[in-house]
Formats: C-alpha cells, structure tokens, sequence
C-alpha cells in the first residue's frame, strides 16, 4: 500500500486511524450484515451514529442546548444562497466582510436577491489579510454580520472574533472548523463544509441557535429552509449518510486525541514549521499573506518565478509529496496542514523546500 503526505486543500487527508475504522467496517457494520452506504437512514444503527455525531461536534465547540447541529447537502456553496433567503430581507440586508474568493461569493448570492451590503473589503489587496475590526462598517440594523474564518485560497485567517454591536455573527468555517478553540457562543450561525477538515465531500454542518432556525418563511421551498432540517432531525430526506458517519468518527478521533487544545498545539507548530522556512529563506519563498492574518491549515507562498513553481511541484510529487500546487488566482504553492495532517509530513515538506532552496537559489 502507497501513501503519500497529501496536501491537497479539499478534498483532504483524513485520520489515517478514521481511515482504517472505516475499512474494518465497511462490509458489515455494528453487526447489520450491511455497509453503512446501505442500510436505512430511518434505522436504529444510523440513527445511533448520526446523533452521537451531533452530541460529540456541540461537546468540542463547548455549546449547549441552545445550539442545533444540521446536516446539509449542496455544499457551502448552498449555504451562500439559503442564509440570506432565510435571513435577510430588502429592509434587512445581510453584511459581509470580503477576504476572498468564497466570501465574496457569498456575498454575490446575498446581491443577486437584493440584501446584501458589503462592510469591509481586502480586495484590491489581492485578499492578503482578512479585514481588520476597525475597518468593518456594520449596520446597526443588519440582519447578520458574515465572514469567511479561513480563506483557503489565499491562505488567510481570522485571529480574532469580530465584534458586531449586538448583530449575529455568521461564519463560513470550511477550512478550519475544529482546529483550535475558539469561543463559538460568540457567533450565531457556523457552517462549515466537511470535505477539507473533518470528511469526505457530500454534506454541510450547519451549527446554529435554536431561536434562529426553528422557524423560516413558509414560502420558501421545503429543502430551502432551515426549519425543515431543525424540525425533522437532518432526516427529512435521505442523508448523505456516509459522509454524517466518517464525520462523526473524525470528531470522535478529535476528541481522543485530547480535544481542540490538542489540535491547535499540534497545528501551531505544523503552521510554524513551514512558516520558518519561509521567513529564513532571504526572499526566496515569499508568503501571500500578512503575517498577522496568516493561516494555520492553509500556508500559501511563491518562488521566484514561474519555470522554479513547476519544477517544485514535479519534484514534490516524486517525493510523496502530493497537492502542493497553489490556486490559479494566487499562483505558487499551497500546503494546507489539516488536523489529520501528521508532524512528520510537514517536517518532510519543509525539509524539501529547504532542499530545493539550496539546489536552485542560483
């Protein structure tokens, strides 16, 4: 069997634990003589795995039971349409803070219905750091304040949480949800599609309060709603069930793996590994983003030209080092450090670029 250290940024590495769990079972799970991608999503067994998966994402984030736990599909792309048709209206428009691709994208689904306002932008900044509180201009009226936490693309990240003068804070969290703590009761509504931290592709956690979505307009369409799924359990068509299963073992890896502060130690100096040999490389690896809004699961950065990024990326790959290869709209490299991405790998990486550095600093 071949593994290579894979720093592609979604679909991504997984626990290689999670992995093996999920091989032992796949033919027959909890003793049902079927696969988990075939029994009934109205069963005991599955109903077992997908609320315990609910129980143990709230117990990580340290939230009560004012919180509800969703499974969507359709990807946070969905999501960038369904919050502002359930949220905001033309007198109450949606405000957004644009530090890259997917919230500008957000965003753009919020203008096309006529409610959404833009409050802060790092646009013409080519998306080098997220905005900073003292430039976020939020109506006192908005319906929700909305960030993008991590912008895997450009490889920038919130260090702080806004504050948003009593408006709901909402978060697209795709790229570093569970990574390290963070004080969740401080936002409103959380989403977060799974297939770059914490699954496979196929389904959206949606983590939001109870008063929030309990009840949505009735005119909107039935799987337009959040209190179709808030009502019904996630159950009310079928779930992507083996998504809501990997998901649930990754959140219960997490938590025996000693928990968020675990994960943000680990990611931490993951992060500073590669981050070092960047800023010890007199110039020849320079780094997209600011230092103060650098980002812990994505590190982003460019050679000096072009011929040298391909020749880098060729040789990775011959090392077992896969999905390094950064974004058209930044260029370079991109290694994004997810949980499951062991210590060992980034040593590997950095240990390359160190070597490829020396091999062609010219």
């Amino acid at each position: 069997m071949k593994r290579v250290y894979n720093f592609n940024p979604g679909p991504a590495t997984l626990p290689l634990d999670v992995l093996k769990e999920v091989q032992a079972e796949f033919l027959d799970f909890d003793e049902t003589g079927m696969s988990i991608v075939e029994i009934s999503h109205r069963s005991q067994p599955y109903e077992k795995v997908h609320n315990q998966a609910k129980a143990d994402i709230l117990e990580l984030m340290g939230l009560g039971d004012d919180y509800e736990v969703l499974f969507i599909q359709g990807g946070a792309s969905l999501q960038f349409a369904m919050i502002p048709m359930n949220f905001a209206t033309k007198d109450k428009k949606g405000s957004y803070a644009l530090s890259g691709i997917f919230s500008s994208n957000a965003y753009k689904e919020a203008e096309n219905l006529g409610v959404g306002k833009i409050a802060a932008s790092t646009k013409d900044e080519n998306f080098c750091r997220v905005p900073r509180q003292d430039e976020l201009k939020i109506d006192a009226d908005a319906a929700y304040f909305h960030i993008c936490f991590n912008n895997t693309i450009y490889g920038t990240e919130y260090h702080y949480i806004p504050e948003t003068g009593g408006v709901p804070l909402f978060a697209d969290m795709s790229s570093n949800m569970l990574s390290r703590p963070v004080d969740f009761k401080k936002f409103s509504f959380i989403y977060a599609g799974v297939q770059k931290n914490l699954g496979p592709a196929g389904v959206v956690i949606v983590v939001a309060k109870k008063s929030l979505i309990e009840k949505s307009l009735e005119t909107l369409p039935t799987m337009l709603r959040y209190d179709t799924f808030y009502k019904k359990n996630s159950l009310y068509n079928t779930p992507p069930a083996f998504s809501i299963y990997v998901v649930g073992k990754v959140a219960r890896w997490i938590k025996n793996s000693g928990g968020l502060p675990v994960m943000a130690q680990r990611n931490f100096r993951k992060a500073k590994i590669l981050y070092d040999v960047i800023d010890e490389s007199d110039g020849f690896y320079k780094g997209h983003a600011h230092k103060d809004s650098r980002s812990l699961m994505n590190v982003t950065f460019r050679l000096p030209n072009e011929d040298l990024e391909k020749k880098f990326v060729a040789e990775a790959a011959e090392n077992n080092i896969n999905g390094v290869k950064g974004h058209r709209l930044v260029g370079g490299m991109r290694a994004s450090i997810y949980n499951a991405m062991p210590i060992e790998g980034v040593e590997v990486l950095a240990e390359f670029m160190k070597k490829f550095q020396r091999k062609n600093k010219g």
